[in-house]
């Protein structure tokens, strides 16, 4: 039996995850990392503590899985995206690197929108506006704040090439996670030369492109022994994520759709082409297949439910502590025995801004409709129905722009909850579905590696291989009616209380 080792880089924790040729999850770790907030808008880390819980990651699941290190083919990578690391010559990081969450490049993502017209990168990059987050505004924060460190960076690097070349001594890179640095780009998959030139950087500072999916070389020597690992293992080219997941579930076809939902509701659709919105409401990247492109955004997700069970489920809360239940779980039944549509109870679930595809970072959450007959689980209920109300809001965009959905992929901890899916199902009019293996993200980026090293003929033959259905929800047609009702009093509601957000 031959094995491949997963990585998932997130913002606060990585998992080293092993599976086996059948997808099966033989073993899993999880290792949690501060991150470093010197002000309100500076989110750092030090490259090495990724490194270190990647090796600690690696070490056990070894000793919980006890698999031969020389059955282990392959490793592939998931990684968070917009997170910039600078090394110099000698392969050190020349500071902290700067995480996706910072945002204190504000005033140098304004230079370059206004240098730079929104719409015209959007058609470039895929991204619909330049903001902090994105490296290339970063890059131009180090040069114009830390011209010192500037002068001497040797590569610019994301979190997924950092690793690759901790592990090979390569510097490599793909296009899924180089969308959103607004200095590659999506069309030719080329870097962006106008915005290097405004940088005052140059391609020989930055990583060779590759597709997802494809061998790098073996581990360094040194690397194999301080993970304790065959030298002869293959390291793989990854994806973002989000896109990792949307492998992890099977959604690699037009006409798929997934959602993650976590915190956040991240949206993936798979594309044939890139496809270019207005209006401005959809993001466009990369995807993990060669000359693919996935239409990718953020919103509001299952962060609402946690605020309900925060400040107002305390009871749910200690009966779970006290029996080993999930408070979401209980919050779930009670829910369930509400009739669909919250007895006219709706919902607004914008406590942070609304997201796509509104992008109003002034909309506030909203209950409208509660009476006396609304109890705790009607609310529930109801931030159930809003969070999938977003989902069908971002579908009808696709179908704006000529994309039909025909099947949803869930992922995510929302993905545990029935009632949540056949809910999501009710509105949307589109079969759920949702796969055995929950950790999607490491699950795509072992599909990845097992492709890049022949252990499948294509990244469809890994999934079909690799992926298995647990639960399929289709749509009740006796909810159709009070969901179609819920779902037109959701977007009126907003839209009439846009005026009053933006005097507020």
């Amino acid at each position: 039996m031959s094995y491949i080792l997963s990585l998932d880089a997130g913002t606060t924790a990585s998992k080293v995850s092993l599976f086996n040729e059948n997808g099966d999850l033989i073993a899993i770790s999880s290792q949690e990392y501060a991150l470093i907030t010197p002000t309100s808008l500076e989110v750092e880390i030090e490259a090495d503590t990724l490194w270190k819980a990647f090796r600690n990651g690696v070490a056990d699941v070894q000793k919980e899985s006890r698999v031969d290190k020389n059955e282990i083919k392959a490793i592939g990578i998931s990684a968070q995206g917009e997170t910039l690391i600078l090394i110099d010559k000698d392969g050190k990081p020349l500071r902290n690197a700067i995480v996706w969450l910072d945002s204190r490049a504000e005033h140098e993502a304004e230079i370059l929108s206004k240098e730079f017209n929104d719409g015209a990168s959007y058609r470039i990059t895929g991204q619909v506006k330049i903001v902090p987050t994105w490296p290339a505004s970063k890059i131009l924060w180090i040069k114009r704040n830390e011209p010192a460190i500037f002068s001497k960076v040797f590569k610019y690097l994301l979190v997924e090439d950092y690793l690759i070349y901790k592990m090979t001594g390569r510097f490599v890179a793909e296009g899924s996670l180089l969308c959103s640095t607004v200095y590659w780009n999506i069309n030719t998959r080329q870097w962006w030369s106008q915005m290097l030139q405004r940088l005052e950087i140059t391609e020989d500072q930055l990583p060779e492109i590759r597709e997802s999916g494809e061998a790098v070389g073996e581990l360094l020597p040194s690397a194999a022994s301080e993970l304790g690992l065959s030298p002869r293992t293959i390291v793989a080219t990854g994806a973002l994520d989000q896109a990792a997941g949307a492998t992890g579930v099977g959604n690699i076809q037009p006409g798929m759709f997934s959602e993650n939902t976590g915190a956040a509701l991240a949206i993936c659709a798979p594309l044939d082409k890139p496809i270019f919105d207005t209006q401005g409401r959809m993001p466009v990247h990369y995807f993990v297949k060669p000359a693919t492109y996935m239409a990718h955004t953020f919103t509001t997700g299952g962060m609402v439910l946690r605020w309900f069970r925060d400040n107002f489920c305390q009871q749910e809360m200690q009966v779970g502590s006290a029996t080993g239940i999930d408070p979401y779980d209980l919050l779930g039944q009670e829910a369930a025995k509400v009739s669909p549509g919250s007895e006219g109870l709706v919902m607004l679930p914008h406590l942070q801004g609304a997201m796509a595809p509104e992008a109003n970072p002034r909309a506030k959450g909203v209950f409208y409709g509660f009476s006396l007959r609304h109890t705790k689980a009607h609310f529930a209920r109801a931030i159930m129905e809003a969070v999938s109300c977003i989902v069908r809001r971002n579908m009808e965009v696709l179908a704006d722009l000529g994309f039909q959905v025909t099947e949803i992929r869930s992922l995510g901890g929302g993905a545990r909850s029935r009632l949540w899916k056949q809910i999501e199902a009710d509105i949307t009019q589109k079969p759920v579905i949702t796969t055995k293996n929950e950790e999607a993200a490491c699950l795509g980026a072992a599909i990845l590696a097992g492709k890049a090293v022949g252990m499948y003929a294509s990244i469809e033959d890994a999934c079909e291989k690799m992926v298995s259905i647990k639960e399929r929800f289709e749509p009740n047609p006796a909810n159709a009616a009070v969901y179609k009702s819920t779902y037109n009093r959701y977007v009126k509601l907003y839209d009439d209380l846009c005026g009053l957000f933006a005097r507020d």
